[in-house]
């Protein structure tokens, strides 16, 4: 081989290895680093970016890198130190940690488990295939600043004048210029008063004068109509909330039913020996 042959060959070997390892060529077992012996690996500090506050969640993953993995490797070290010793107060911490985990996970599985397209439309049929959702209305109003106005408007209203006519000449209110049209609106989206007294009126009805923190009102009931259901896709995010949370709600309610336990009631104890953080020792 020549000697400019030997050179490329050596060349493209020594890039190779310097080749960065690809992301999907890595596993929660791929070794990133060692300390005295013990490996720490990408499965580690997956784990500790899991459970980052959301604010450095947004950092770059080249950032984080080199965070996570020097406090890894730091603690690892301190961790064999002569002092690290597993206290009763780490070994409790210990059995908590780890019982937390393994229930976190049960709740994940009954969850994803639980979460069929089936699952979600009978929670949708439940929830609005038969229910009575109730009316929307269509109103306009007139919004003036006294009483005495709002009288004379109605009694005008009343005598046959032309309602978007006087609301685009006396409302104060920013429906003024559309002849005080409101559009449709449900139940509870207008204040109390005013709310009460639409609901109470027949479609093409005039009220008489009624006071909110706005002002005082002269309201028309253009028209009603039922509520409709909304398409599933519209309310699938709630749905598929309410089908986990059922569901994870069963599931422990059947085991804890099925578990045998015991408790020791507190009127046997001195409950104040839970604010005696001193009995974990050092």
């Amino acid at each position: 081989m020549s000697k400019t042959l030997m050179k490329l060959s050596a060349a493209a070997l020594a890039l190779s290895f310097a080749l960065p390892v690809q992301a999907e060529e890595l596993t929660a077992d791929s070794v990133v680093a060692t300390v005295n012996g013990k490996e720490i690996t990408l499965g580690h500090m997956l784990a500790v970016r899991s459970n980052l506050p959301e604010q450095y969640q947004q950092l770059g993953d080249d950032v984080l890198w080199d965070g996570i993995l020097d406090q890894i490797v730091q603690q690892q070290v301190l961790a064999t130190d002569d002092r690290a010793n597993e206290t009763k107060r780490v070994t409790i911490a210990l059995d908590n940690e780890k019982r937390a985990l393994l229930a976190a996970e049960v709740v994940a599985s009954v969850a994803k488990e639980a979460l069929t397209d089936d699952a979600v439309q009978a929670a949708y049929d439940a929830e609005y295939a038969n229910a009575e959702l109730g009316k929307e209305f269509n109103a306009s109003h007139i919004l003036v600043e006294t009483e005495e106005e709002a009288k004379a408007i109605a009694e005008e209203l009343k005598g046959g004048a032309d309602f978007a006519t006087l609301a685009k000449s006396r409302s104060t209110g920013p429906s003024g210029p559309n002849g005080g049209d409101l559009g449709w609106f449900g139940p509870g989206m207008m204040v109390e008063p005013f709310q009460v007294a639409v609901e109470g009126m027949e479609p093409g009805a005039i009220s008489d004068p009624v006071q909110t923190q706005f002002g005082w009102h002269v309201i028309k009931l253009n028209e009603t109509r039922n509520m409709e259901a909304p398409a599933l896709d519209e309310v699938r995010d709630q749905l598929e909330l309410t089908v986990q949370q059922e569901a994870v709600k069963a599931y422990i309610e059947g085991k804890m039913a099925s578990a045998e336990v015991t408790r020791t009631d507190k009127a046997d104890v001195d409950t104040s020996a839970l604010s005696n953080i001193d009995l974990l020792g050092e």
